[in-house]
């Protein structure tokens, strides 16, 4: 009995998870994470590192990736609601330069894996967020790159006029002013 429901996005390998919700009075209980089901699913990932971060409503945080050490990423929100983003960064991939977004809740239980070569973000829409998100390889700060969240030929819909964003990931280039060594090459499977 798989006990996992996976939605493709727009992008091919960038799914929704809906694990299944086990409701009683006491309230719920839910598998988050488990191996096996995720294997039958195609995700074979090896998560070694869990990260949790808190942000308040209009933080857009992103959009981050590794180079030598990418990430797949499964995240998914503990508490309030956000916009998830993934954008193809992947030299040579059909999709590249384009975005695909999932809404992650607390209420829903979703989560959305991100595979390796995608550069990640998120908008904070309610009050307060907890975010939770394992990833297939450790942070190297050496390694930390990302992609503007503004940047015009991607153009995401974030529908936000005065997000907060740090000064770092203001900083950050749009992709097309990226150097090609500094972002991943599609491999075809």
């Amino acid at each position: 009995m798989n006990s996992l429901q996976k939605n493709e996005l727009s992008i091919p390998g960038v799914w929704e998870l809906r694990p299944k919700v086990f409701h009683d009075p006491r309230g719920f209980f839910m598998e988050t994470y488990h191996q096996k089901e995720f294997a039958n699913l195609g995700i074979t990932d090896s998560f070694v590192q869990d990260n949790h971060s808190s942000s308040v409503k209009g933080t857009i945080r992103g959009l981050h990736y590794q180079v030598r050490h990418p990430q797949a990423k499964l995240c998914r929100v503990v508490e309030g609601e956000v916009f998830d983003v993934a954008v193809d960064i992947r030299i040579g991939s059909p999709y590249f330069g384009q975005w695909t977004s999932t809404v992650l809740s607390a209420g829903e239980q979703n989560q959305i894996y991100i595979p390796r070569g995608f550069a990640h973000g998120y908008l904070a829409l309610s009050e307060r967020v907890q975010f939770l998100y394992k990833c297939s390889d450790f942070y190297h700060p050496e390694d930390e790159r990302g992609i503007l969240w503004s940047d015009p030929q991607i153009s995401i819909s974030w529908d936000i006029a005065n997000p907060i964003v740090s000064e770092k990931d203001s900083s950050f280039t749009t992709l097309s002013e990226t150097p090609k060594e500094f972002l991943p090459l599609y491999l075809v499977k």
